[in-house]
């Protein structure tokens, strides 16, 4: 049930069968959210975390007015509130960005997991750590990149991620993230997202045919979008 996790702490170290076991059997249900719906509201404090099976979320911050700021994509084997284990209440919300299947771990097993298997526990706090490089990095692109080159940066990030849980290939990946919801993480308007896309399209950095993102040549976007994959930690080591 749990298998894009496996595929996406299996980047960064070996997990023993035991361990692999443990994360197949952790979720206690399977739910379905529907785009646009809440997965984890502002406020709540669950006994429980979520772990995409299929689909994407997005992290938000809503203001009074209304508004929004996207902080994070998450994408097949992101747990969107591992956090929630420790921090209780929610500071923000998760929503699904479009339909997506769920695994439920209830924090008993969490913690089950924390007493009596030390290199998993460390695993999962690779997790919730790779969660806050993501956040320093989308916060120095947001505040110091070009639009251009912010939105180049999110969509090398976005093939990394992909590609390390078997969703990207070909250098491409599907993007099912409307330009509203695009503007609300790069702190643009809609129309300013649109001339963004129009220019990295013509300068051949990248095609866009539906909700499917191509990228020609990784290395002329990378060097374009001053991106280092460092924070990504995309090594298998000991850990």
């Amino acid at each position: 049930m749990v298998h894009p996790l496996i595929a996406k702490l299996g980047q960064r170290d070996k997990l023993t069968e035991a361990e692999q076991q443990i994360l197949e059997t952790s979720a206690y249900s399977v739910r379905t959210f529907s785009a646009g719906e809440e997965i984890v509201a502002e406020g709540s404090a669950s006994d429980f975390s979520c772990l995409i099976l299929e689909g994407w979320a997005s992290r938000n911050k809503q203001l009074k007015d209304g508004r929004q700021q996207i902080t994070a994509f998450h994408i097949v084997g992101d747990f969107v509130d591992l956090h929630s284990f420790l921090l209780k209440p929610m500071d923000h919300t998760v929503a699904a960005v479009t339909e997506c299947k769920m695994a439920m771990v209830k924090h008993a097993v969490l913690r089950e997991v924390t007493e009596n298997h030390p290199h998993l526990t460390r695993m999962l706090w690779l997790s919730t750590l790779l969660d806050a490089a993501m956040h320093r990095e989308w916060l120095v692109t947001l505040g110091r990149l070009p639009a251009p080159a912010h939105l180049a940066h999110l969509l090398c990030e976005l093939y990394l991620r992909l590609e390390a849980v078997g969703r990207a290939e070909d250098h491409s990946f599907e993007f099912p993230v409307t330009q509203i919801l695009l503007a609300d993480a790069l702190g643009l308007s809609t129309v300013h997202v649109n001339r963004v896309v129009q220019e990295l399209r013509r300068e051949k950095l990248i095609t866009w045919r539906g909700a499917r993102v191509g990228i020609p040549n990784f290395d002329r976007l990378k060097a374009f979008a001053e991106f280092d994959p460092t924070y990504l930690n995309l090594l298998v080591e000991p850990r």
